[in-house]
């Protein structure tokens, strides 16, 4: 459920909730008009393709500054009308993928599981949504996960873990353990096993993966894939500033909710600076000017000095999350090609299990 649905989780007042939407989209209107002083028309693309891009940088980068300065209730009240309304709109965009969803739960962790209809799948993938560690839910997910069911033939969870401030690190990570090994309980394998992640999420499957020697019980999974990963919560790194005018992301990320007081030196949290020899082999790509693009390029450096196999995409021109925030660009089509490709090959490459293993999941989560 969106943390706004949690109980003891505070919301604002219906008032409150009112004005701070009108607030919202006044911010947003400011935004759409901002665009042509920004010289729109100029990119890597075609023109009426950077007018989208400049469009969507403008109006995300209003929507999240104004977002993160609210106070915490009326954040969350914010969220559970977005979340709402993605119910709403996003059901018939995942039914002409040809994929069901179910809202359910693995290890007590709740979010919604994704499986493509009248056809067994290939393999699962734990999904970790981004969000700063503190935002979104699964159901705003819902393009991009069915999306990613149709073309990978896999099933998906798309897990919604705790959240920050109300739940701080390392509440998230003990919420992803739970349901990774839920999943391999139920039937899904590791050998057809896949972690996936954006942004916050991205970092959260490295952590996941970090802590497992200590935490998990089971096989590691056989794929990672990562998408514009926040490896680093020191940001320091030249490309925060460099590309702050460029990214859809505040200058100011907040990462103080979530650390609440953890040392950000901690390579389980700051994963750029951790041992990753024994990371299966990894999918990463980011946007050329994104502000986390340097610390990105140093983790994908220690994968490959780890020799662990994987493949890096980095796209010219793109901010953060391109491919869940643009996914008719170009760029993202390739992300989505590659992605789909390698989800395929590290199938190819496992072990095969018995037919009946997988489809197992999906009826453990009251499917037919």
């Amino acid at each position: 459920m969106v943390m706004g649905r949690r109980p003891d989780v505070p919301t604002a007042s219906v008032p409150v909730t009112a004005v701070d939407t009108v607030g919202l989209a006044q911010q947003l209107g400011a935004a759409l008009i901002r665009v042509p002083f920004r010289r729109p028309l100029r990119g890597q693309s075609n023109p009426a393709a950077n007018v989208a891009t400049a469009v969507t940088r403008e109006v995300l980068r209003t929507f999240m500054g104004y977002s993160s300065s609210l106070p915490i209730d009326e954040f969350r009240s914010i969220e559970v009308l977005l979340d709402d309304l993605c119910r709403v709109v996003m059901q018939p965009v995942v039914a002409s993928h040809q994929v069901a969803q179910r809202r359910t739960e693995f290890g007590g962790v709740p979010g919604i599981l994704y499986t493509p209809k009248d056809r067994a799948p290939d393999g699962v993938i734990l999904y970790l949504h981004g969000g700063g560690y503190i935002g979104t839910s699964p159901t705003m997910y819902s393009f991009f996960t069915a999306r990613l069911c149709q073309a990978t033939n896999c099933t998906i969870f798309v897990a919604d873990y705790r959240l920050a401030p109300e739940f701080p690190y390392p509440a998230g990570v003990e919420d992803t353990v739970a349901a990774l090994t839920a999943l391999v309980e139920l039937g899904a394998p590791p050998s057809r096993l896949l972690v996936a992640g954006d942004s916050g999420g991205g970092g959260l499957a490295n952590s996941l993966l970090l802590e497992a020697p200590t935490r998990l019980s089971i096989d590691p999974p056989v794929g990672l894939l990562l998408f514009s990963p926040e490896v680093d919560l020191l940001l320091d790194e030249p490309s925060v500033t460099e590309n702050a005018p460029r990214d859809i992301l505040p200058w100011n990320i907040p990462t103080a909710a979530y650390l609440h007081g953890a040392d950000a030196t901690n390579v389980e949290i700051t994963t750029v600076d951790a041992d990753v020899a024994g990371f299966p082999p990894t999918f990463v790509c980011w946007g050329g000017d994104e502000m986390f693009r340097d610390p990105i390029r140093r983790f994908v450096g220690r994968l490959a000095a780890a020799g662990v196999p994987h493949e890096a995409h980095e796209s010219p021109g793109m901010f953060h999350v391109f491919p869940i925030l643009m996914p008719w660009a170009t760029a993202s089509r390739v992300v989505y090609r590659e992605a789909t490709r390698f989800v395929r090959a590290v199938l190819d490459d496992a072990t095969p299990i018995p037919s009946h293993a997988l489809p197992a999941v999906s009826s453990a989560a009251g499917f037919a």
